[in-house]
């Protein structure tokens, strides 16, 4: 399957009103498990390098890899760089092959937000790439707290970006590792009612997976952001072959067992907020 952009998979999930799974890797395993679980469902999926992950491994190491990895997808799959801080960092994302790029100016006055967004637009667009911007701040589970996007604000940003998807903060918070019902639906709708633009929401393990498939399939929500609970489903497999297997010191021996564990949960999260039953 032709590799993707995130635009395109936005455009086609509103088209047939569902949302597409954001996946955060950290390693060939869960990357692995993501496109097979994509196969499995037939459902597109994003898969993104954050900050730890490029930390971890080099960009000109993950871009090669993962565009081998959705270019052997039966489904499209885009390339993203997730939370990309700097325009130098989405550069090198553009330059090594990923597909998608998030610039993440949330921390900054509006205007400067807007202005680093434009840009990494200026360059992503040359390059056929796309890009995702953030208005409001989402949240760490005991960490950084949020700041709630101001419809106004997101009015501005997408009039004055032209970005192709708006991470937004209504609720949704990072690293949740049990389920809330804390989504503001009233916030939405007013944001709703103001822009356009596809919307994002980051920290989407602590939705619960009825509310996803409520914002996915009525509201304009077409990307969420999924790595907490996948994270989970891999450490519990983990210890689980540390434990079936105690003399082992062979890494792909240990780790190959948390690929089905992990293409298993992550196949339940993509058809929570895809098509629903009867569009499929």
């Amino acid at each position: 399957m032709t590799i993707s952009t995130l635009r395109q998979l936005l455009d086609d999930a509103q088209a047939r009103r569902h949302a597409v799974a954001g996946l955060v890797v950290l390693g060939w395993e869960d990357a692995s498990a993501f496109v097979e679980a994509a196969d499995d469902a037939g459902l597109p999926v994003i898969l993104q390098a954050g900050p730890a992950c490029r930390r971890y491994t080099p960009v000109p190491v993950l871009g090669p890899m993962l565009r081998h990895l959705a270019e052997q997808a039966r489904v499209p799959v885009a390339c993203h760089i997730d939370h990309a801080m700097t325009l130098a960092e989405c550069v090198a994302g553009i330059d090594h092959g990923f597909t998608s790029v998030m610039i993440d100016g949330s921390s900054l006055p509006l205007d400067e937000n807007i202005a680093l967004t434009n840009q990494v637009i200026d360059v992503a667009r040359a390059a056929g790439v796309s890009v995702e911007g953030e208005v409001g701040i989402v949240g760490y589970a005991d960490g950084r707290p949020s700041r709630a996007t101001s419809p106004q604000d997101a009015a501005r940003f997408e009039t004055e970006t032209g970005v192709d998807a708006l991470a937004i903060s209504i609720g949704n918070v990072h690293l949740q590792q049990e389920k809330s019902n804390g989504i503001d639906f009233d916030a939405l709708r007013a944001i709703e009612a103001v822009t356009t633009v596809p919307l994002v929401l980051h920290g989407a393990s602590g939705i619960p997976p009825g509310t996803r498939a409520i914002l996915a399939r009525e509201h304009r929500v077409k990307k969420f952001n999924i790595g907490t609970e996948l994270r989970q489903a891999f450490g519990a497999a983990l210890r689980k072959s540390l434990t079936d297997k105690p003399s082992s010191f062979d890494r792909i021996e240990l780790l190959s067992p948390t690929i089905a564990a992990v293409r298993a949960a992550t196949k339940d999260a993509i058809i929570d907020i895809g098509p629903a039953e009867q569009d499929r």
